[in-house]
């Protein structure tokens, strides 16, 4: 098709100027790793000093690092990383380093391909298996002669399926190896993420261990004070701007991330509105569109039958105050039917429901129901109406509807 109908038409681009609200917005964004990180020296000095003997060609320490979501583990765990690859290369000592996210790449093929093509080794994107990737891997680190240090993001995707085979591989890998040495830090959002582990990985995982507590609201009002001076122009921000944010991110586990993210979306809220100031309302709208998101995407990447069981919490959400497990088993087997699916077993739903708990999505409580025994309440973390619109997005679930 010819673009030159749409070259001669006006440019929609053409009016638009430069920002009058952010001076960089990058700083903004999720993957952003700040040369300052507030409130994280002590974990920083920590983590510094068991990496340390990389300098001297000695393997460190496998780490196991865990804290709940934006608490500053990936942030602190690039950062040191990065000043250890600064260090060695000052010093002319060659340290191998890889940085994976084990929820992005999800099969122990990707995690391996991954590990391959950061220590510059050439891998098929497809067509080996997995066994055959790891002996090459091996055969590669042997000829490097270096220590590698491997640090998986999120490693709790491969500590609950079938990669878990492959995590025991990865802390015997030195086992396999004599010119090179192996070190592994794991970082995960579920504090329970241990007690999945075979005690023979447990033992070599978690040979140091990290727990990074959640920010208080004046330590995530210091967070985003220091990225604004880099992030916006001068005097954008209304003075309550930070300190709602901050408060808000709070009452939500201290995650800094959130309220990094929802800064910048406020202002971008603004920037979208003409606007060359951004107020607490901007906040207000831009948590809305953050929600929006967060199901859009949790939705997404549901498994099948995770879908119908939060479509039954959003449904029965919208009648009854209080929602118990009892009440959900009732609807998801209505809901089963409909579709003409087997049901799975209420054990399994309840599995479900505190993997959809773990995510952010509802929370439950147990409650005492006295001789009637106890029971499980759940309540949605995110607007109803948030959630239908998510649905609308599935097929299968928009069918349910219509």
């Amino acid at each position: 098709m010819s673009l030159e109908p749409l070259m001669n038409a006006q440019n929609l681009f053409s009016h638009i100027g430069q920002s009058k609200i952010f001076k960089n917005r990058a700083v903004l964004v999720s993957d952003f790793v700040p040369v300052h990180l507030p409130h994280r020296e002590t974990e920083i000095k920590r983590l510094v000093q068991i990496l340390s003997p990389a300098l001297w060609q000695s393997r460190p320490n496998n780490v196991f690092i865990y804290g709940l979501t934006g608490t500053g583990k990936t942030a602190v765990v690039r950062h040191v990383l990065g000043m250890l690859a600064e260090e060695s290369k000052r010093r002319n000592v060659d340290v191998g380093i890889v940085y994976i996210n084990a929820k992005k790449d999800d099969t122990s093929y990707r995690v391996l391909f991954q590990i391959g093509r950061q220590l510059n080794l050439n891998l098929p994107f497809t067509g080996l298996s997995v066994s055959e990737v790891y002996f090459r891997i091996v055969d590669h680190m042997e000829k490097l002669k270096k220590v590698v240090i491997i640090s998986i993001d999120e490693i709790d995707y491969l500590v609950r399926d079938t990669n878990s085979n492959l995590l025991y591989k990865l802390t015997r890998i030195n086992s396999d190896l004599s010119n090179s040495q192996v070190t592994l830090i794991g970082i995960t959002n579920d504090t329970k993420a241990l007690e999945y582990l075979d005690p023979r990985v447990k033992s070599s995982l978690g040979e140091e261990e990290l727990v990074f507590a959640p920010y208080n609201a004046d330590q995530l009002k210091d967070i985003l004070y220091s990225r604004c001076n880099d992030a916006f122009f001068e005097n954008v921000l209304e003075e309550n701007v930070v300190p709602y944010i901050a408060a808000l991110a709070a009452k939500d586990h201290g995650d800094a991330r959130k309220a990094v993210d929802l800064l910048r979306k406020a202002g971008e809220v603004a920037e979208r509105e003409g606007r060359d100031k951004v107020s607490t309302e901007d906040v207000k709208e831009a948590l809305k569109e953050i929600e929006v998101d967060t199901a859009l995407e949790v939705v997404t990447k549901l498994p099948l039958h995770s879908k119908i069981i939060l479509a039954s919490i959003a449904e029965l959400s919208r009648t009854k105050k209080i929602v118990v497990t009892g009440d959900i088993l009732l609807k998801y087997t209505l809901l089963c039917n409909k579709l003409g699916l087997e049901v799975l077993t209420p054990r399994r739903v309840s599995e479900i429901i505190n993997e959809l708990d773990m995510v952010g999505i509802i929370s439950t409580k147990i409650l005492n129901r006295g001789r009637y025994g106890r029971t499980k309440r759940i309540a949605l973390n995110v607007e109803v109406d948030n959630i239908w619109k998510a649905f609308k997005k599935d097929d299968l679930l928009n069918s349910l509807y219509q």
